[in-house]
């Protein structure tokens, strides 16, 4: 059946499960012509635009983290905004702030950086906690708050945000309530050698980024959003999602578990993926490919386990081995 976007004889015509995979491979195709060999990384990084999650990209420094972050926003036609985080970078830099306008005798808001589509935060661990917290109403409820007005954002918004995990001198570590906002966290991890090698001489004459176009525009990705949220979603799916989130908050090696917004997210990013495929229902495959990076950096384990070496994305993958998948009698 055709992944519904609109209402019944209003807008555009819905998206078939064919049109919306057709669309989503042209977006992966174009990425893929900057970053080179990683394309189940960007598989999911477009999953969480599509499931209006935010992405965090947390590796070493020279990877392609911004790079990444930019061919995605390049593919779209729509506005992209740039936030350097740095420690003296302030909220109002991000948000934007009331200024004093003397021809009208009143204040006029000047918007911030965050006033955008697609939001690359580089490096957001730099900035402090207070400027970190400008993101926090932003992200959840897609708007803005100064001086006691409040301002939407535009659809669709997303904050693709880097950080490096070893370079850790001047940096602030982002708060529980901020990490739990991004849907998924994401390595992009070193080039293979075949990769590498294509890298180099692709970027003897020019930076591929530069010759990037966009493949679709807002429109297009508000509705492949709508349409996502059509895919079919089984009682016993759903059940299979809630058991792997309480199992976190069950686990010996587990300080803090995943919240309920996980949960939620979990489950977008699952019907966005199954659309991906051209489905118009999701399968517990779909949860097992997205559960490490949308639940894993939302864990907080005992001070046991992390003295110990241990790591949130094992514990995930235990939990992926001793969850079962609830039987369905038919099509899920």
């Amino acid at each position: 059946m055709p992944l519904q976007s609109t209402a019944q004889g209003q807008g555009p015509a819905p998206l078939s499960p064919q049109e919306f995979k057709a669309t989503a491979e042209a977006i992966l195709t174009n990425v893929e012509w900057v970053i080179e060999g990683k394309s189940h990384t960007i598989k999911l990084a477009l999953a969480v635009m599509l499931a209006e999650g935010h992405l965090l990209l947390e590796d070493v420094p020279g990877v392609g983290k911004t790079q990444l972050a930019k061919a995605l926003a390049r593919s779209i036609d729509c506005s992209v905004r740039r936030i350097q985080f740095t420690p003296d970078l302030l909220p109002s830099d991000v948000t934007g702030v009331s200024i004093f306008d003397p021809e009208k005798r009143d204040f006029v808001f000047k918007p911030g950086a965050i006033f955008g589509n697609l939001i690359l935060g580089d490096e957001i661990n730099r900035a402090s906690p207070k400027t970190q917290a400008a993101l926090l109403e932003c992200m959840e409820e897609r708007q803005v708050t100064v001086d006691g007005n409040t301002y939407k954002l535009r659809s669709p918004f997303m904050v693709i945000a880097t950080q490096n995990p070893v370079e850790m001198e001047g940096t602030y570590p982002l708060p529980e309530a901020q990490r739990d906002r991004f849907a998924a966290r994401l390595a992009i991890g070193y080039p293979d050698i075949n990769a590498e090698l294509a890298l180099l001489d692709r970027r003897e004459e020019y930076n591929p980024l530069d010759a990037l176009r966009p493949i679709a525009d807002a429109e297009m990705i508000v509705r492949m959003i709508a349409a996502a949220r059509a895919v079919h979603l089984a009682p016993e799916l759903k059940r299979y999602v809630v058991d792997l989130v309480a199992a976190t908050r069950t686990n010996a090696q587990v300080r803090l578990g995943a919240s309920p917004r996980a949960t939620l997210q979990l489950l977008r990013c699952t019907q966005v993926l199954a659309a991906m495929d051209g489905r118009d229902f999701a399968l517990p495959d779909d949860v097992q490919q997205l559960a490490v990076p949308v639940l894993a950096h939302r864990l907080i384990p005992t001070t046991e386990t992390t003295m110990g070496g241990g790591d949130t994305k094992a514990i995930v993958s235990d939990i992926l081995r001793h969850v079962p998948v609830v039987s369905h009698p038919g099509r899920f």
